[in-house]
């Protein structure tokens, strides 16, 4: 069972991502709503994709938690869990803001059409559902399934990564939503 220890450790990162996330909520709205120099996107607007992107995300994931279960009666798990090393090692750099260059899918732009009490909610609901697809995973099954991640030229990854890749999603806005903080900061010091 130690082997497993990796499923423990995405779901402490998870938890300690998706409430640091959270804590951005609490922010003033004239914080969330300063659009940086750039012409980013403001707070709200990048809370708004993340929970898109999870939500596509959670697509994927959920059609890989199944097949990876039906998978339990084709492949030994035990042999596959002997040789499996969890590869978060190369999710990392999808945690690093402005790290690689992606261009997102048009879908997973924010709208503004979900007020932010609702993409609140959604976020919550998002990350019950990962633990849930995790606690459903709990013996190791998620390595038995693969699908390709075209984003920072992945390749092949199995569910625990699908998740975990989610989470270093987060991770990475988490930092872009810092960097508006901070850029709101020095605007207001210049303005007064």
């Amino acid at each position: 069972m130690e082997q497993l220890n990796f499923i423990t450790a995405i779901k402490e990162y998870l938890i300690a991502t998706f409430s640091e996330i959270d804590l951005w909520f609490e922010k003033e709205e004239e914080v969330r709503q300063f659009r940086p120099p750039s012409n980013g996107w403001t707070i709200d607007e990048i809370l708004e994709h993340i929970a898109l992107t999870n939500h596509f995300l959670l697509i994927l994931i959920d059609k890989g938690k199944n097949k990876a279960l039906q998978n339990r009666s084709k492949l030994v798990l035990e042999e596959e869990l002997k040789t499996y090393t969890f590869n978060g090692n190369k999710l990392t750099e999808v945690g690093l803001h402005e790290s690689f260059t992606w261009i997102r899918p048009a879908h997973m732009e924010p709208k503004g059409e979900k007020t932010l009490i609702e993409v609140k909610e959604e976020l919550q609901l998002q990350l019950k559902q990962c633990l849930a697809s995790l606690d459903e995973l709990k013996n190791g099954e998620g390595i038995l399934y693969k699908t390709t991640m075209s984003v920072n030229n992945l390749g092949k990854i199995d569910v625990y990564e699908y998740i975990y890749f989610l989470a270093q999603h987060g991770k990475r806005h988490i930092t872009q939503m810092t960097k508006n903080e901070l850029a709101y900061n020095k605007n207001k010091k210049i303005t007064i």
